[in-house]
């Protein structure tokens, strides 16, 4: 965990650190200090350790994971050099981030990154953005800061709502500016520092850090990608039986969760499930936050799950970038009055409003999400097939989970290696985030999240970099070979 003082620098304690390490030695071949100073790379490149961030203390890390000093020394000099580090006189070593520079081995001239699962624009978005622009003129008179949103924005999401089961008015909406400004505008409105927030493990980092960037102090409830579905019935008891537990002995303020195929495990809650996770709050006075972004990214799950308030209460959080286009920077959050007032009223310490272009192309593409979403349901279905064919050809030891939806799938590596595989990859030009990224405390290092979406070109090379890494990894030979681990699930 990352501590800030009153001048906002960061630092990182040695126990702290040495519990994002997890299994690092032998992660390089040439010794102790050049494995050490690999995953404290990753860690900066990956953003668990932010850029400014004092490390601790030779002498304090050598302590702690009982190694001489010179090793530790080695591999701060070894940071240096890389440029992932400087020590400064009187402030320790720091992380820093080199300017990116491409590796020569990257495929058609530019890195290929999966660390962002995102679809292309939809095709009638250059149109409508026209259209857009068309209306902005009878916007110009006003001072153009905007708080809480459009009237007709608003009323469109009410009324998209109401579609879904959710009777919403419009005074029920706030409009932001994207899904990640909605998760730390309610983080910093409904937690006070040491607050206890109860969030899903794993789950969306940027998340985890907006919530403690508030000050929370989190509980993490361990999620399987297999709850919800028949034959993971069992699963999900464990998960809401892990879920009470923890509202009743944590009394958190609040819990974030993500209820349906959730990011990156793919899991959707039942309708009993949600009952009993909303009651166990409910008791607590707990407020629950539902990410609501993937939630209509449905592949062939065979229904529609009405929004979570729909069975009580519950903040929702809804976003246009998973299902209209990334580069439109809009989000929602639908609650009650008062807490929009007050969202409202917080907001203004960190922005003055939603840009008005944006909401009036918002408002011109929502009437036609019904088509947007049969056309995503295509894209991520055919985005699908051709990863687990892929990953079948040239992974088939790795285990892909079933995916009835959502953007992403979290590849089962059969072995610990996450992270030495996303530093070999990145060596070749890929950027794949590693599993511990989506938990904390260097969890999930058996883990790798894949996007259903992208250029299939683009994921052709990305399999293709992914196993000629995995192929060069110690200890990874004997799970690669076809029918080692039974293919792809």
């Amino acid at each position: 965990m990352v501590l800030r003082n009153e001048s906002g620098q960061g630092s990182i304690g040695a126990t702290a650190l040495v519990a994002l390490l997890g299994d690092w030695r032998g992660a390089d071949p040439g010794g102790l200090a050049r494995s050490l100073a690999e995953r404290i790379r990753l860690l900066a490149l990956d953003g668990r350790i932010p850029a400014g961030t004092r490390l601790p203390s030779e002498r304090e890390l050598c302590d702690r994971l009982d190694l001489s000093r010179t090793t530790v020394a080695a591999a701060y000099a070894r940071l240096r050099d890389l440029g992932f580090a400087r020590s400064l006189r009187g402030s320790g070593t720091q992380v820093r981030l080199p300017v990116p520079r491409l590796p020569e081995s990257a495929p058609s001239g530019h890195e290929i990154d999966l660390s962002r699962a995102t679809l292309p624009a939809l095709p009638w978005l250059a149109e409508a953005a026209r259209e857009a622009a068309e209306d902005l003129p009878s916007w110009l008179h006003t001072d153009g800061y905007d708080p809480i949103g459009l009237p007709e924005v608003r009323a469109a999401l009410a009324q998209r709502y109401e579609e879904r089961g959710l009777p919403t008015e419009p005074e029920q909406i706030l409009v932001t500016l994207g899904a990640q400004h909605a998760i730390a505008l309610l983080a910093r409105t409904l937690l006070g520092r040491g607050d206890r927030a109860v969030i899903e493990s794993p789950s969306y980092p940027h998340a985890f850090e907006a919530l403690r960037l508030a000050g929370a102090r989190l509980v993490p409830v361990p999620v399987s990608e297999t709850a919800g579905a028949t034959a993971g019935a069992a699963a999900e008891i464990a998960e809401v039986e892990a879920f009470e537990q923890a509202f009743r002995r944590a009394s958190p303020a609040a819990a974030f969760l993500m209820p349906d195929f959730q990011n990156p495990t793919g899991r959707s809650l039942s309708p009993e499930a949600r009952d009993r996770i909303l009651a166990a709050a409910r008791r607590e006075g707990t407020v629950v936050v539902a990410d609501e972004t993937t939630a209509e990214l449905d592949i062939d799950r065979g229904f529609a799950a009405p929004p979570l308030a729909a069975q009580g209460d519950a903040v929702l959080i809804g976003s246009a970038g998973k299902t209209l286009w990334g580069g439109l920077r809009i989000g929602w959050i639908r609650a009650d009055r008062e807490l929009i007032a007050r969202l409202a009223q917080a907001r203004v310490v960190g922005d003055l409003g939603t840009p008005i272009l944006e909401q009036l192309l918002l408002a011109r593409l929502l009437p036609r999400t019904a088509d947007a979403l049969e056309l995503r349901r295509e894209q991520l279905r055919a985005g699908r097939e051709l990863l687990t064919g892929l990953l079948a050809e040239r992974l088939p030891g790795w285990r892909v989970p079933p995916t009835p939806g959502g953007i992403a799938t979290w590849v089962d590596l059969g072995a610990p290696l996450s992270s030495r595989l996303a530093l070999a990859a990145r060596s070749r030009g890929l950027v794949v985030p590693a599993g511990p990224r989506f938990g904390i405390d260097g969890a999930y290092e058996g883990r790798l999240r894949l996007p259903l979406c992208g250029d299939p070109d683009e994921l052709r090379a990305a399999v293709g970099i992914l196993a000629d890494s995995w192929g060069d990894l110690p200890g990874a030979e004997s799970l690669g070979s076809p029918g080692a681990r039974g293919g792809i699930i």
